[in-house]
């Protein structure tokens, strides 16, 4: 475990050095579309966290994710002068006069809904703590319920289906207040202090790059700590952890609560590269394809599972765009699905690590037979 451990983290440091380096070999246009690729990178890590290391197959992780997208881009709607409706002493967006009643004070009826729910949205960071805290909510609440209930499985895979699809119904019905189909558009570019983060150039991809940097080492440092370990150990027997007296839900909750701020953060920095939040981040396909770039990567391996997000975008990407491919490219996605269940279980992780170990005992038993014929030497001497 101490050999490996150093491998590991040259990895990690590989990594974060090639993402890092990208901007060298990379015009505007691939700039902001691998900027969204290792957003999906982050979104495969907060998968692995709560279903490799928790055991909590989450099937609704596009409900944080869209949380968090959209208290951003509610935000960045307001800061949109384009987008204001004119005329009216408060700022509210313009979709709230085409959504308007038939028959309803158009000016009063956009007013009153915006001063409840998007006045406060006019402070940037507002949204920001928002698209953070009420994820966390979200999972904390439903955590709490569940777990304590000693719900697991299956079942909760189908609770997290169904809440995904109640959300996404409701934002789609309160199409006054949300836009409903359409979703938000026309945002404005996010700031911090006289920067502005133009979807397009070096210092918003590497707002990208640095922020998945940090939560690859967060979290793959938080799985190593004792809640980490007695995590594993829930995640294997939960009734054992139970008679050694652990609070299995408590630790259960707070590692979902986790994976959710991660969806949550990788929502906003997906509609500050993206320029828009949609109902489309709660649909359960993208929840389940989530699943499936944790599968391909490694779901007990945080790196893993986010280069095999990556890499199924960039497949996916370069499938769809090539001639004669434009069709199938969702068959082939399929095909790389079902080879990797099949022959690689664990996924490029598990491969990875497998390959580490045959290192590490290759190298460890070259020292041992390097000591051997030194001590038979000695031997010989006396």
């Amino acid at each position: 475990m101490s050999s490996k451990r150093p491998i590991d983290w040259a990895l990690y440091a590989v990594f974060v050095v090639l993402i890092m380096l990208a901007p060298l070999v990379m015009d505007s246009f691939w700039l902001n579309r691998v900027a969204k690729y290792l957003v999906y990178g982050m979104l495969g890590a907060a998968i692995a966290l709560s279903w490799g290391y928790a055991g909590i197959l989450n099937l609704g992780q596009g409900l944080f994710f869209g949380a968090g997208a959209y208290m951003l881009a509610m935000s960045l709607k307001l800061a949109s002068q384009t987008s204001l409706q004119q005329g009216s002493d408060k700022p509210v967006p313009d979709f709230m006069l085409w959504n308007a009643e038939p028959g309803a004070p158009t000016e009063l009826c956009c007013i009153n809904k915006a001063s409840f729910l998007w006045l406060p949205f006019q402070s940037q960071w507002f949204g920001v703590a928002m698209g953070l805290v009420l994820p966390v909510a979200l999972a904390g609440i439903l955590g709490t319920i569940v777990f304590r209930k000693r719900i697991s499985g299956v079942f909760v895979s189908i609770i997290t289906l169904a809440l995904v699809l109640l959300v996404r119904l409701v934002v789609i019905d309160a199409q006054p207040i949300t836009n409903g189909f359409n979703g938000l558009t026309d945002l404005g570019w996010f700031k911090v202090g006289d920067l502005e983060f133009d979807p397009y150039v070096v210092p918003t991809y590497y707002l990208v790059a640095v922020s998945l940097s940090l939560v690859l080492v967060s979290a793959r440092l938080l799985v190593e700590t004792r809640a980490g370990i007695i995590l594993q150990a829930v995640r294997d027997d939960q009734n054992r952890a139970r008679y050694l007296g652990f609070d299995v839900p408590s630790y259960q909750t707070f590692f979902f609560a986790v994976s959710a701020a991660i969806a949550g953060f990788a929502g906003m920095l997906y509609v500050i590269v993206s320029e828009f939040a949609s109902p489309t981040f709660m649909d359960l396909t993208f929840s389940i394809t989530m699943v499936v770039w944790a599968a391909v990567g490694g779901r007990s391996s945080i790196l893993g599972a986010c280069i095999g997000a990556i890499l199924i975008n960039v497949i996916s990407a370069t499938v769809s765009e090539t001639e004669g491919f434009a069709e199938a490219w969702k068959a082939v996605i399929g095909l790389i699905f079902v080879l990797v269940v099949l022959y690689l279980p664990r996924g490029l992780g598990g491969l990875a690590h497998d390959l580490v170990d045959r290192f590490v005992v290759r190298k460890r038993g070259g020292g041992e037979r390097a000591l051997r014929v030194t001590s038979t030497s000695s031997q010989a001497a006396e």
